[in-house]
């Protein structure tokens, strides 16, 4: 398995939509509810806007034969904003590899991010400790996260 890291391009946007639904419909579904996984990723997304906050933010691509696997979008001052890999492709160090290239680009003293039920384990692993648990509404439903640093 070849995975290439690259920055993100516009063009990228529409792939990385699809991956992102596909991801939480099938790897969250362990610990949230058909109805929450349906309010936090509807199946559109506002790809607009989405460019606008990847090209804003530094925004990194994993690639394996030419697909995007994985990606992931961190502001300039350590906000962690989104990690997903495919779920095909889960367990295989691409998350790693994609959050610690955002780490190590950024000059923020500290980072932070809202993980889910399903990726708390894997922020732990990176060295992410909770700060708190909490609860968001999306679409009037409410799912649990939580607030971790490093």
């Amino acid at each position: 398995m070849d995975i290439k890291i690259r920055k993100y391009k516009s063009g990228d946007c529409g792939a990385m939509a699809k991956l992102f639904y596909d991801t939480v419909h099938s790897v969250n579904a362990k610990d949230y509810t058909k109805q929450q996984l349906d309010a936090w990723a509807t199946g559109t997304v506002d790809e607009k806007a989405w460019d606008a906050a990847f090209r804003e933010h530094d925004t990194m691509i994993a690639e394996c034969d030419g697909e995007i696997v994985g990606f992931g979008d961190m502001t300039e001052d350590g906000y962690l904003d989104r990690l997903y890999v495919h779920k095909d492709f889960q367990r295989r160090g691409i998350g790693t590899v994609l959050c610690d290239f955002l780490e190590r680009g950024c000059g923020a003293p500290a980072f932070r991010v809202h993980a889910s039920i399903t990726a708390r384990p894997f922020f732990e692993a990176q060295g992410y400790t909770v700060v708190k648990k909490q609860q968001v509404t999306r679409g009037g439903v409410a799912l649990t996260n939580f607030v971790m640093e490093k």
